[in-house]
């Protein structure tokens, strides 16, 4: 939030809709322009990474994406997995250890416990 208030140029998606979005650019052959695009947002934040695991292919093209923003542009990801539990979204190894490198170099971890937001607001209400 505190980046918009700021005006600075935000993109927000969950995990599995920028995958898909990823592979329909790739297929019309505008990936090229899309990846131009989420390049210049100032902080891409990417939502639920592995809620829905992807083919090798997705997981490869979000790989580039989040590559070609390391130390260029700022990227917070969100999920509900441990970095040991990525493997079984991306399907691959050493893919999945270059990208946690990446993500995690230069990076504030944030791990919390206890009951959701949702939970929390809805808790409330009642």
């Amino acid at each position: 939030m505190e980046a918009a208030r700021r005006r600075l140029r935000v993109v927000f998606t969950r995990a599995a809709d920028l995958v898909r979005t990823l592979i329909e650019a790739r297929d019309a052959r505008a990936l090229t322009r899309l990846n131009q695009r989420l390049q210049k947002a100032d902080l891409l934040i990417v939502d639920e990474l592995g809620f829905v695991p992807f083919d090798r292919a997705g997981g490869e093209l979000l790989f580039n994406l989040l590559a070609e923003r390391y130390e260029r542009r700022s990227t917070l990801v969100t999920s509900n997995l441990a970095f040991g539990e990525w493997v079984q979204v991306f399907g691959d190894e050493k893919l999945t250890t270059a990208l946690l490198d990446r993500l995690s170099h230069h990076a504030h971890i944030l791990t919390t416990k206890g009951l959701s937001y949702r939970t929390r607001k809805r808790t409330v209400k009642n």
